[in-house]
């Protein structure tokens, strides 16, 4: 049929060259990205794991099929276009050749090939029609943010269902005219072509089944002609670019995790080497569109608004402006927007037009307007969306095809802070902490080994001459070193290598940050210095195996280090433990003095998703006897982050909900009545959120934080002796410690501390508020306590309170040692009526003594000379209280709050934004 052929030939004339001209552009635009040499060599010199990651991520699925239904759509449509081709080839070979039963090798020729055509055509139907349910089901009209296709493109999103409908129906119609004419030659392999051919007859009605095949044919191929050019103008251009992009992304593993990109300018890693040779010219992070690298924009082209990013971002979840989708779609219609200027030469750029000019003038951060995930006007990215970043690492995770989201918000927060000097107000303290004392408390370095008060810990340097002499190097970190529960933690460590016969020793004041949050925050040259100065130390002790408590350091010693010539074998201290459990070294032991703990775990970001380190905790909180593990509903790779990521830790959150509460309220509720964690970081955070939700009684009292080891090591000791084993570490003390820094439960970020979990700079080993960290007993046994001790006490008669509890002339330690874990006002009181009571009764005085409010621990007078540094032990099991004589019996019973104000005053602590005066109770009198 020539009019067929002729008209068949014309749609090709108009359409093919439309779609060069387009793809012409798109390799203009993109290759005009910054040079981009390790991603090329990622296919020339790893040929063979680059053809893996395409059999594995493209053909395989694998990202797509985490989410079952809409993976397996996703499939059925994907193995459409690309086995439906051959349908096209059959095609365009009765176009041509003008004979519809023409045949070329397998094709229109082999049976089970026509079959598999039917058989994927059908089954793509059934992933359009999955799509249409869950586009209706999760359209943004009905479910709004919650909704994971907010932002993105529906109107296009439904124009390409439609078409991908089309090409499956005109497919069917052709082919099934085909059949009935005798010109299919798979004849009832192609099950489905033949039945649509027995339903339009037969060759009786040859000419009119004739025309209705030439029609078929011709829309067959218009269809799919049109297709193309929308989809080279649309979102669904990632069905030819999203290969390339995972062919092309990073070397260095599976994902886009773990390390960072290094800083980059003209295709080489800058390093501070490299300061003083650099000129203006010279770009230090991502300032325009035009300083992303060619693979960042083939990021923005590749993505295909699926959403399944936003959907797990903890940013947009807790109602703040960033989406990981609209950041990279908002600068993929900056980069076409201002494409026009960026392939002009010099002298084509003074004819463009305004609104190309007018992009051409918009800075890429900076104030919106509009709403902020989605402007309308202003900067490209928004200042609040940029910094809401916590680097989870969720959305590149999540991302099917392999996008970089994180190296792209580090590249820009790498310019506005190297470059503009621009960066939220908090950072300051954080970056000057980090550049005078290598920490970001900005504790002295001196103070570093104050944890190990009372234990023999070896130190780099001092105890051993480098680590050929242990099998470990414990890395403390800041936080172990500073902050008072990460304290608790690392002790916990130390205690169980100990107990299972491992040496170990740490480099103590050797040691400095590790930078992690300096480079996440955009200040990599601050990274390199604290980097650098690390790996000379660790050179020069010989390092080879570490074992860390906080992911961050863990994920920058094992990832980022290597930067820097130095490869080391680290490990979490959850893998060394369970392995060493697992080698029957620490053996857990029940509890059976009280009912099963119930035990949810939350999986720290760097040490789950960027490091996938899922196993090892679980296991250790599944083999401690008397305690049910049960999971949250976001755990594994879905977990949802603490807040403290991405330098966030240091910065306060204004906008939407707090990504701890958040976070803690999924915790408790599982029910669990310990909510175990693996991250110092993390532990900051959800100790906070319970804080706050106790303080609204949201979460029961008992309910509390620990780390895994600390746990362990509570099991272990039940093994024991009673003269052996000390009070659980931890037990109980992360709900009284107060909410700390930017989370410290204010409204007002003014009045929060500057630096997350501060510690006061004081040398003794107490809480802090420099409470003691022991356990008190109940307010009965306190009461019963001190009548006891009163009564055996004589050198008490003729002394006022005050005097005997400021000074040395009585021996009240063992009294005193009960009273060291907290003092509540009302406690207070009590126990000064108590010793006036036993003041009276010794001097003979049988007058009552009046009841006396005393100040509360804020309220103290501060001690001109602070005492000396103790070791911080904990008490002795208390043995059951025996009855007491009737003058304890007497005792007055705890005063307890009586209004809602009162009990959460009662709960609340002194605010950490300066440390209270101490009222000392470690010394002797």
């Amino acid at each position: 049929m020539t009019w067929v052929l002729v008209l068949g030939l014309l749609l090709n004339a108009v359409a093919l060259p439309l779609a060069a001209r387009r793809v012409v552009f798109l390799y203009r635009l993109i290759s005009s990205g910054q040079p981009a040499p390790d991603r090329l060599e990622n296919v020339t010199k790893r040929t063979g794991k680059a053809i893996g990651s395409q059999l594995t991520e493209v053909l395989g699925q694998r990202r797509l099929l985490k989410w079952s239904i809409p993976g397996a759509a996703h499939a059925f449509v994907m193995y459409a276009f690309l086995i439906l081709a051959s349908v096209y080839l059959e095609a365009y070979m009765a176009l041509l050749l003008q004979d519809p039963s023409a045949g070329f090798l397998v094709f229109n020729a082999w049976g089970p090939l026509g079959f598999l055509q039917d058989l994927i055509g059908v089954l793509c139907l059934v992933g359009l029609a999955i799509f249409t349910v869950i586009r209706v089901k999760e359209a943004p009209a009905r479910l709004g943010r919650k909704s994971r296709f907010k932002g993105s493109h529906t109107g296009g999103a439904w124009l390409v269902l439609f078409m991908i409908f089309n090409v499956i129906w005109t497919m069917f119609l052709f082919r099934g005219a085909s059949s009935a004419l005798g010109n299919l030659n798979y004849g009832k392999w192609a099950f489905a072509s033949y039945a649509v051919g027995k339903a339009l007859g037969g060759p009786t009605d040859s000419h009119a089944v004739e025309v209705l095949e030439g029609i078929g044919l011709l829309l067959h191929i218009g269809v799919m002609l049109v297709f193309l050019i929308i989809v080279l103008n649309s979102k669904h251009l990632h069905i030819f670019i999203a290969p390339l992009n995972v062919m092309f992304k990073r070397p260095d593993g599976p994902l886009a995790l773990g390390a960072l990109k290094p800083l980059m300018s003209d295709g080489k890693a800058l390093t501070l080497d490299d300061v003083e040779d650099m000129d203006e010219d010279t770009k230090l992070g991502i300032g325009a569109i035009e300083d992303f690298t060619w693979k960042g924009l083939l990021d923005m082209a590749s993505c295909t608004e699926c959403g399944r990013c936003q959907s797990q971002c903890p940013a947009w979840n807790t109602e703040k402006p960033l989406s990981p989708k609209m950041l990279i779609m908002g600068l993929r219609d900056h980069a076409f927007a201002k494409a026009p200027y960026l392939l002009a030469d010099e002298e084509g750029r003074t004819g463009l037009e305004p609104q190309v000019m007018a992009e051409v003038e918009r800075p890429l951060v900076g104030e919106t307007e509009g709403e902020a995930w989605h402007p309308t006007g202003g900067a490209v990215i928004d200042t609040d969306v940029l910094w809401s970043c916590v680097t989870c690492g969720a959305c590149v995770n999540q991302c099917p095809v392999d996008i970089e989201h994180v190296d792209h918000i580090v590249d820009m927060r790498r310019y506005q802070v190297l470059i503009e000097s621009s960066f939220p107000s908090e950072l300051n303290g954080l970056f000057k902490g980090l550049e005078s004392k290598g920490n970001p408390w900005n504790m002295s370095p001196n103070m570093r080994l104050d944890w190990a008060q009372g234990m023999d810990v070896k130190v780099v340097g001092e105890d051993v001459e480098d680590l050929d002499e242990v099998d470990w190097l414990f890395w403390i970190g800041c936080a172990g070193a500073y902050e008072d529960r990460a304290k608790k933690t690392v002790r916990a460590v130390a205690e169980l290598l100990d107990l299972a016969d491992v040496s170990f020793a740490v480099l103590g004041k050797g040691e400095t940050c590790t930078g992690d949050s300096a480079r996440r925050a955009g200040n990599e040259f601050l990274f390199q210095q604290l980097a650098t100065q690390n790996v000379e130390v660790l050179t020069e002790a010989k390092a080879k195996k570490v074992v860390s408590t906080c992911p961050h350091c863990f994920n920058t010693l094992k990832n980022e280090y290597k930067e820097l010539g130095i490869e080391l074998e680290v490990v979490h201290h959850t893998q060394l433990l369970n392995r060493l459990v697992r080698e029957g070294r620490l053996t857990p032991v029940a509890d059976h003095a009280g009912p099963k703990q119930k035990v949810t775990y939350h999986d720290p970001c760097y040490l789950g998703r960027h490091n996938q380190v899922y196993t090892p905790p679980r296991e250790l909180l599944e083999v401690i006897p008397s305690t049910e593990f049960t999971e949250m509903e976001r755990s594994g790779e879905r977990s949802f982050c603490c807040g403290a990521g991405g330098a966030r830790m240091w910065m306060e959150e204004r906008i939407g909900e707090r990504i701890n509460e958040n976070r803690t309220r999924e915790a408790v509720e599982t029910g669990a009545d310990q909510i175990a964690v693996g991250c110092p970081f993390c532990r900051v955070m959800l100790s906070d959120g319970l804080t706050n939700m106790q303080s609204k009684e949201e979460a029961r009292e008992e309910v509390e934080v620990l780390d895994v080891a600390q746990m362990l090591l509570a099991a272990v000791k039940r093994g024991e002796t009673p003269a052996e084993a000390t009070a659980e570490p931890g037990e109980g003390d992360d709900e009284r410690y107060p909410a700390t820094a930017a989370h410290d439960g204010t409204d007002d970020p003014e009045q929060a501390p500057d630096r997350k979990g501060d510690a006061p700079e004081v040398t003794d080993p107490t809480g802090p508020l420099g409470e003691p960290e022991v356990e008190v007993a109940d307010s009965g046994e306190t009461a019963s306590a001190a009548s006891a001790a009163s009564a055996s006490l004589p050198a008490w008669a003729g002394l006022d309170v005050e005097t005997i509890l400021e000074g040395d002339d009585v021996d009240i330690s063992e009294f005193k040692a009960k009273l060291k874990a907290e003092l509540k006002d009302e406690l207070l009181a009590e126990i000064k009526a108590e010793l006036e009571g036993a003041l009276n009764s010794d001097s003979g005085t049988s007058e009552p003594v009046e009841k006396t409010t005393s100040p509360s621990i804020a309220d103290a007078p501060k001690a001109e000379e602070k005492p000396a540094a103790v070791e911080e032990k904990a008490p002795e099991p208390e043995p059951e209280p025996e009855p007491e004589p009737a003058a304890a019996e007497k005792a007055e019973p705890e005063a307890k709050p009586t209004t809602e104000e009162e009990k959460v005053e009662e709960k609340k602590p002194a605010s950490s934004s300066e440390p209270p005066p101490d009222i000392d109770f470690s010394g002797s009198l």
